[in-house]
C-alpha cells in the first residue's frame, strides 16, 4: 500500500482523533472532536500564492499551509446580486445556500455555520471582516471579537498648495500630484487608532484570535471554531513600508491578458472598483496596484503565520483542521478591469486549502467545487449532521478519493448583467444589457484573451453549454429572463 492510499484509507475510515469510525463521530466525547481553523482573505486572487503559481509574491505562511495539506485549485464564488461581491459570497458562506436563495445581505433565517457548530457544543468565535449584519454575527458565535465593517476607507491627503490647502482624492491610484501613500499611518483606512497607538487590521484581527487560542480555546475542554476574517487585501491597499519596498513595481510582471480597457461595457463599467485607476490602463497604474496588493498580502500573511504559530503553541494543531481562503479574486488591469464585478477567472476564483489529520500533505485536487461548500464539509468533518437548508454539498467524497469531481460545469451570476456557466476546459459568458456572448477554451487559453463564440466551429458547444447555464438558473432560483442560444 502506498502512502497516498493509506492517508486515503484513514480519512475513510477514521475520525481525525478519537479513532472512531466516522459514522460514530457524533457519539464520541466533545474534546475527540476536531477543531476548525477558518482563515478568510478578502479580495485575494488565485493567481497570489508564491508556491502554487506565483514566484513574485511572497506568502511563506501560505505556502506553509499548502505544503501541510490539501489545495482545491480550481474553487469558485457563485456570484452576487450588487457590486459587493463579498456579502454575497459571505452570506452564502455562512448559509451554505446558493447566490439567489441564501437570504440576501443577512442570511435571512436559515442556520448559520457557525450557529450549527455552536449547537453541537463547540466553543464558536469570529473576528474580523463579516459583512453581513450584526445580528448574525452574534447568532453565529458564542464567543465575539470586534466586529469588522465591510472595508475601511483611507483620508484624502490634503497638502499646502501656497497659501492654501488642497486636498487629494484618497486611494485613486496613480495620478497626478499624487501624495498617497500606503504605509501613512494618518491615512486612517486599514490603519487603527489603539489605546493611542496606529496598528494595521490585519494585526489588530490577529491579536484577537491569538488571544482566543491562548484563553478560551486553551483552558475549554470543547473543541473550538474560530473564523477569522482579515479585511486584507481589500483597497485602500496599504502595509508597513518595508512590504512595499518589497515590491519595486517597475520589476512586476504585467499579466499577459493586460488591456487598456474592457472590449465592451460588460456592466457597472464605472461601479466604484473601476475608478481606482485612470482609464485607460497603462501598465504603470497596473504595476503600482499590483505593487500595492502584494504587500499587503505578504503583510497579511506574516500575521496568519502569527495565528499558526499560537495554535501549535497551544498543543492543540494536531486535532484542528485549517481551512484558509478568500471571498472572491480581483481583476487589477486583467481585460482593463480593476474590480471584481465580472465572470473571468480572476475574479470568481480564489485559494482554497485544507489541512490538518488525515489530510493528506502537498495534495491537489483540480475538480470544480464553490467556497460555500466548507459549511457543509467541516460539519462532515466533525460528524455534526448538515442542517437540511444547507445547498452546496461537502466536499468529503474528493478528499477521501472517492469521487473525482462533484459538478461537471459550475455557475456564476452578476446582478441581472452577467451570466456564465464553466466546464473544466470551456467557459460561456451572456451579458443580457449588451447582447454580447463570450466563448474561451481554458485549456488552451488559461488567460481568457480569445473570443470563440462567433467561431462556425464552436456554435454546437455554444449551444450545449447555454443549456447547461439554463439548467444552472432553474437549481439556483435565477429568476433572470434570459432567451436560450
Amino acid at each position: 500500500m502506498d502512502r497516498r492510499e493509506f492517508l486515503r484509507r484513514g480519512l475513510m475510515g477514521l475520525t481525525l482523533a478519537s479513532g472512531l469510525p466516522m459514522s460514530q463521530l457524533k457519539a464520541a466525547d466533545k474534546a475527540s472532536r476536531p477543531n476548525i481553523l477558518f482563515l478568510f482573505t478578502d479580495d485575494q486572487c488565485f493567481r497570489t500564492i508564491n508556491v502554487l503559481n506565483n514566484k513574485e509574491v511572497h506568502t511563506p505562511n501560505m505556502d506553509r499551509l499548502v505544503r501541510r495539506g490539501v489545495t482545491f485549485t480550481h474553487c469558485f464564488n457563485q456570484g452576487a446580486w450588487n457590486g459587493a461581491i463579498c456579502i454575497a459570497s459571505r452570506a452564502m458562506l455562512n448559509t451554505g445556500r446558493y447566490v439567489w436563495t441564501c437570504g440576501g445581505n443577512d442570511c435571512g433565517n436559515y442556520p448559520l455555520w457557525g450557529e450549527t457548530f455552536t449547537r453541537a457544543g463547540y466553543e464558536t468565535y469570529g473576528v474580523g471582516k463579516w459583512h453581513n449584519g450584526k445580528a448574525t454575527f452574534q447568532r453565529s458565535f458564542k464567543h465575539q471579537g470586534p466586529m469588522g465593517a465591510g472595508m475601511y476607507a483611507s483620508k484624502p491627503v490634503t497638502k499646502k498648495d501656497g497659501d492654501r490647502e488642497k486636498v487629494y482624492d484618497p486611494y485613486n491610484r496613480p495620478r497626478e500630484d499624487d501624495f498617497w501613500s500606503p504605509s501613512d499611518t494618518s491615512l486612517t483606512g486599514h490603519w487603527f487608532d489603539v489605546e493611542g497607538n496606529k496598528i494595521h487590521s490585519s494585526q489588530y484581527w490577529a491579536d484577537h484570535a491569538i488571544d482566543f487560542l491562548n484563553t478560551t480555546a486553551k483552558t475549554t475542554e470543547n473543541p473550538f471554531f474560530m473564523y477569522v476574517a482579515f479585511n486584507a487585501p481589500h483597497d485602500p491597499r496599504q502595509s508597513p513600508q518595508k512590504y512595499v519596498d518589497m515590491y519595486p513595481p517597475e520589476k512586476l510582471t504585467i499579466p499577459p491578458n493586460f488591456m487598456p480597457e474592457h472590449p465592451f461595457d460588460q456592466g457597472d463599467h464605472k461601479v466604484r472598483d473601476e475608478l481606482l485607476a485612470p482609464f485607460p490602463r497603462t501598465k504603470e497604474a497596473v504595476q503600482v496596484h499590483l505593487q500595492e496588493y502584494y504587500a499587503i498580502i505578504t503583510h497579511a500573511d506574516y500575521h496568519i503565520g502569527r495565528i499558526l504559530d499560537a495554535l501549535e503553541a497551544s498543543g492543540k494543531v494536531d486535532n484542528t483542521i485549517i481551512v484558509f481562503s478568500s471571498d472572491h479574486g480581483l481583476a487589477l488591469g486583467q481585460h482593463g478591469l480593476m474590480g471584481k464585478q465580472n465572470q473571468y477567472d480572476h475574479s470568481i476564483r480564489m485559494p482554497l486549502v485544507l489541512c490538518g489529520p488525515g489530510l493528506e500533505p502537498e495534495r491537489k485536487i483540480d475538480a470544480l467545487v464553490y467556497l460555500q461548500s466548507m459549511f457543509a464539509t467541516t460539519c462532515d468533518l466533525a460528524g455534526i449532521t448538515i442542517p437540511e437548508s444547507v445547498q452546496f454539498p461537502s466536499l468529503l467524497p474528493l478528499l477521501r478519493g472517492e469521487k473525482k469531481n462533484i459538478y461537471t460545469s459550475i455557475y456564476n451570476g452578476y446582478r441581472d448583467l452577467q451570466r456564465s456557466v464553466r466546464t473544466e476546459r470551456y467557459k460561456l459568458i451572456r451579458y443580457p444589457e449588451v447582447d454580447e456572448i463570450q466563448l474561451f477554451d481554458l485549456q488552451n487559453d488559461p488567460w481568457e484573451l480569445t473570443d470563440l463564440a462567433e467561431k462556425e466551429p464552436y456554435q454546437t458547444l455554444k449551444k450545449e453549454l447555454d443549456r447547461q447555464l439554463h439548467d444552472w438558473m432553474k437549481k439556483t432560483g435565477d429568476k433572470l429572463e434570459l432567451a436560450p442560444l
